[in-house]
């Protein structure tokens, strides 16, 4: 398909009334690609519009005539799929675009279509004047919908950014490190980069001091461990830990035996060490 070159794009027509997440979060992500553009509303398209139409007209944006387009798993497109579509690798690398209309855009997509309930639709919605106010301006409370959704598109774009940027920081850092154990420089996400390796912990330093040991999720589950630690380490006191271990500054375990803490690198080298060896 051809798509208007969107930085060259001036101005965005959507409908008016009551307005859904479908149009807000289009809007949203129009604003990000061009903070230039101006967003219209009415309850119908001008003629000879010469900006991008979206949720309404029938056009390439819409989704509402017959003949509208579904993905290949069922879900139909809605508007902000369709601009996501159009625009998405001007804003994410390819398979991180993917990922996100998977992930945030297919839901949001699918209860615009359906009805089906979505917790940021429900928010979108309360954005909307209420039958009892009567005195409420209806733009004002779109223009605040949108600049809500535009915040929050933002921090998901910046956190897939930062996790793309870990991934390959993670992926130098274990080049030349084996065997179960993998040392980081700093805490960042890790899980997506050690998938599939024999590494069963990850050690850091802690954002609130001391070292982090944290078990390594098997492949197929991030809820099922490759090796947990020991159990009789969960949820035990400092002073337990240590009668158990012989490790000095051991200071927790998780409950649930995912994550240990220790104050120096050397006793977190050892906590690991100790899981490694652990039969449990």
């Amino acid at each position: 398909m051809n798509y208007p070159d969107i930085m060259k794009v001036k101005k965005a027509f959507t409908h008016n009334g009551v307005f859904h997440a479908d149009d807000v979060f289009s809007s949203a992500l129009l604003l990000l690609l061009n903070p230039a553009i101006r967003i219209e509303r009415g309850s119908a398209v001008p003629g000879h519009y010469d900006g991008i139409v979206f949720d309404i007209g029938a056009g390439q944006f819409d989704h509402h005539q017959a003949g509208r387009r579904i993905r290949g798993n069922g879900i139909p497109y809605a508007a902000f799929g369709l601009l996501w579509e159009a625009y998405g690798c001007l804003v994410l690398e390819d398979e991180d675009a993917r990922q996100f209309d998977e992930n945030f855009i297919q839901p949001l997509d699918e209860s615009d279509n359906t009805g089906k309930y979505h917790v940021l639709a429900q928010c979108v919605s309360g954005w909307n004047p209420q039958w009892n106010e009567l005195d409420v301006d209806e733009t004002e409370r779109f223009e605040g919908a949108v600049a809500w959704a535009r915040q929050l598109l933002e921090a998901k774009f910046r956190t897939i950014r930062a996790q793309r940027e870990a991934f390959v920081q993670v992926r130098i850092w274990m080049q030349g490190q084996s065997g179960f154990i993998l040392w980081l420089h700093k805490a960042m996400p890790w899980k997506e980069a050690v998938r599939g390796t024999e590494f069963l912990y990850v050690c850091y330093p802690s954002v609130r001091g001391g070292y982090v040991i944290q078990a390594v999720p098997k492949d197929d589950n991030e809820l099922k461990l490759k090796k947990p630690f020991p159990t009789e380490w969960c949820g035990k006191t400092p002073e337990e830990l240590r009668t158990l271990t012989g490790i000095e500054t051991f200071s927790f375990c998780h409950n649930s035996g995912f994550l240990c803490v220790a104050d120096t690198r050397e006793d977190a080298d050892k906590v690991a060490q100790a899981a490694v060896l652990k039969v449990v």
